[in-house]
């Protein structure tokens, strides 16, 4: 920008000297109108470097529909916020991805930590663990997003007051309500497979209250696990082969990335798959039931913003939760594992505030 205001000024100055030289000169009311328009674009230049700057990192746990659904929604809120605050929040240099792993998790914490961030937003609950440990004895106060119990994940003392440099956005999942879900749809059911990862600390709760819930009713099941794809393939067959009648997954960041790999394991033995997120429609199961990722999105943004523009503090900023109330279908699976989509949302909408339809792809358009 400063390159093309200075091309532009030394034009002019070029194109005056020119006219001097040949004994002419413009009328005033365009050289008026070129000086006023030169003015103006020197106040909006000198607007812009004037703003305040913000640099906030971005974590993104690994490649993940639901997670990158967040952190493009955190981009276009922070976008928005800059405009509204006259404050730019710079997160284009700072932004990375884990890719699902603790060492290079750390290395991109570190690299934040040198370069003095004003904010750290981990999204995930690994993420959020990994940078949570690297700024304990920094002032960097970290805004996490998607974490299903921070409680138990040992980041926030409580919901309502974290009580360190550390809040964010949960999504959290109502276990029964999804399981009421699956009996909804197919009363019938009598044998359920709990896939999920037991390396991931927000499938613990969820996978206890399922078993409570099965238990309670009297229904037979059956867990299987892995930590990675192979794992999960292998564990997905493994349900095939017990011929369970559903398949419950909580909100696991290993099951969902694997989830184009097994959806049609699950299609061709008619198992109708239950997930803690819309993002595992979007790969092919049945049903995702959980949080508007996008909302999510937006409001760890706005958590940031109120923290650095407004100065609240971090330590009494209660945990943000939403409603679990959309489920999100799988119209394609839908039809190949026999169900009519009308019964489908006819059954399981007394049970949810909203009811979205999907088909099998890679990622959600933005």
């Amino acid at each position: 920008m400063k390159k093309q205001l200075i091309a532009a000024s030394m034009a002019t100055f070029m194109a005056a000297s020119l006219m001097a030289c040949g004994g002419s000169s413009a009328p005033a009311s365009t050289t008026a109108a070129a000086e006023t328009t030169a003015a103006s674009t020197e106040k909006s230049a000198a607007d812009s470097t004037d703003r305040k700057e913000y640099k906030v990192g971005i974590v993104l746990f690994m490649d993940h529909p639901s997670l990158n659904q967040i952190k493009d929604n955190v981009a276009s809120e922070l976008d928005r916020l800059s405009a509204d605050m006259n404050v730019n929040f710079n997160y284009s240099d700072y932004t990375f991805n884990g890719q699902g792993d603790a060492t290079v998790l750390n290395q991109i914490a570190s690299e934040l930590i040198s370069d003095e961030v004003d904010v750290i937003i981990p999204i995930a609950t690994p993420a959020a663990q990994v940078v949570q440990a690297a700024v304990e004895d920094k002032a960097i106060p970290v805004v996490f997003s998607a974490v299903s119990d921070p409680v138990s994940a040992n980041l926030v003392s409580s919901m309502e007051t974290p009580g360190a440099n550390i809040t964010g956005t949960s999504d959290a999942l109502n276990t029964n309500a999804i399981m009421d879900l699956m009996f909804a749809v197919n009363p019938d059911t009598d044998y359920v497979g709990l896939l999920y990862s037991n390396s991931e600390d927000s499938s613990k709760q969820p996978i206890a209250d399922a078993k409570k819930y099965l238990d309670d009713k009297g229904i037979k099941y059956i867990e299987k696990t892995g930590t990675k794809t192979d794992e999960v393939q292998a564990a997905a067959d493994a349900l095939v082969a017990e011929g369970v009648d559903a398949v419950f997954t909580p909100t696991d960041n290993t099951i969902q990335q694997a989830e184009l790999g097994i959806y049609e394991k699950f299609q061709d033995a008619k198992i109708a798959h239950y997930a803690g997120a819309d993002s595992f429609a979007l790969n092919g199961a049945f049903m995702g039931y959980g949080v508007d990722y996008s909302y999510l999105g937006v409001a760890t943004a706005d958590m940031v913003a109120d923290i650095l523009v407004n100065g609240k503090d971090v330590s009494t900023t209660s945990v943000q939760t939403f409603d679990n109330g959309i489920a999100t279908i799988n119209t394609d699976t839908c039809e190949v594992l026999g169900l009519s989509l009308d019964d489908v949302k006819k059954a399981i909408e007394p049970l949810c505030t909203q009811i979205v339809e999907t088909k099998t792809e890679k990622e959600f358009s933005k």
